[in-house]
C-alpha cells in the first residue's frame, strides 16, 4: 500500500459557532500529522450540527442571549475568557468582544457543504471560524458568508448563487438530524468510518490514540 495515499476518513460533527470546534480542529491537525509519522493519513469531512435549530433567521443580539443563557453578564465575560484563554494554547487569538450577534448557521452549514463538494471544505471550514471568533464576522449575513467563501478558494459569483437558492437546505437539515439520532449531544463529535469515537477538544495525543486504536480494530476485522 502506497502509504501516502489516506486509509480512511474521519468525520467530524460540529458548529461554527462553538468554539470549542475551532480549538478541536487545531487539535485535530496535530493529531493527523502525529498520525503520518505513524504512516496513517486521514482525509477529513465536516459535517453540520446546529446548537441553536431554532434560532431566528437573522440571528439574535448577542448579549442579550448570553444574559438569557447564562443568567449574568458577568458569568458570560467569565466564560469568553476562560474560552479566550484556552484557544491561544493551540495558537488562536480570539476577540469575542468583537461579536455583536449570535447567528443562524443553516447557510453556513450549506456553504460547508458546497465547499466539500469543491474540495475546498477545510479552507472555508478555517475562513468561516476565524472569521467568527477572531473578527467577530456575523456569520449569518449572506453577503458575510460569500465573502468568507470567497476567502476559503470558492468562486464568488458560485457562492452568492447557492445562498441565493434553496440549494443544500434539505441535505443540510437531514445531516443534522442524521447526527442526533445517532445520539450525538455535544460538538465537535469526531468518527472514524462512521463510527464515533469521542466528542470534544481534546489533546492531539488522546485523538492519536482513539484514532489508531480504532484504526486497528477495523483493519483486524477487515482481515
Amino acid at each position: 500500500m502506497d502509504q501516502a495515499r489516506p486509509v480512511g476518513r474521519i468525520d467530524v460533527i460540529s458548529d461554527v459557532i462553538c468554539p470549542w470546534c475551532y480549538i478541536g480542529k487545531r487539535q485535530l491537525e496535530r493529531a493527523l500529522d502525529l498520525l503520518e509519522h505513524q504512516h496513517l493519513r486521514f482525509t477529513v469531512a465536516w459535517h453540520p450540527f446546529q446548537l441553536n435549530p431554532d434560532m431566528p433567521c437573522e440571528g439574535v443580539d448577542r448579549a442579550q442571549y448570553r444574559l438569557a443563557k447564562f443568567g449574568s453578564l458577568e458569568r458570560s465575560q467569565q466564560l469568553d475568557e476562560r474560552i479566550t484563554e484556552t484557544a491561544a494554547t493551540v495558537g488562536l487569538e480570539f476577540h469575542l468582544n468583537r461579536l455583536t450577534r449570535t447567528p443562524n448557521t443553516l447557510n453556513a452549514h450549506r456553504l460547508i457543504r458546497f465547499a466539500g463538494q469543491r474540495g475546498l471544505q477545510d479552507g472555508v471550514v478555517e475562513a468561516l471560524f476565524e472569521g467568527y471568533f477572531c473578527n467577530g464576522a456575523d456569520i449569518g449575513d449572506d453577503k458575510v458568508l460569500a465573502k468568507l467563501g470567497e476567502e476559503g478558494g470558492l468562486d464568488a459569483d458560485e457562492v452568492a448563487t447557492l445562498l441565493s437558492s434553496d440549494a443544500g437546505l434539505k441535505e443540510v437539515a437531514a445531516a443534522d438530524r442524521m447526527a442526533r439520532n445517532a445520539g450525538i449531544q455535544g460538538v465537535p463529535s469526531f468518527a472514524l468510518q462512521g463510527h464515533v469515537l469521542f466528542s470534544g477538544a481534546v489533546p492531539a495525543e488522546e485523538m492519536v490514540q482513539a484514532f489508531r486504536h480504532a484504526w486497528d480494530i477495523l483493519k483486524n476485522r477487515a482481515a
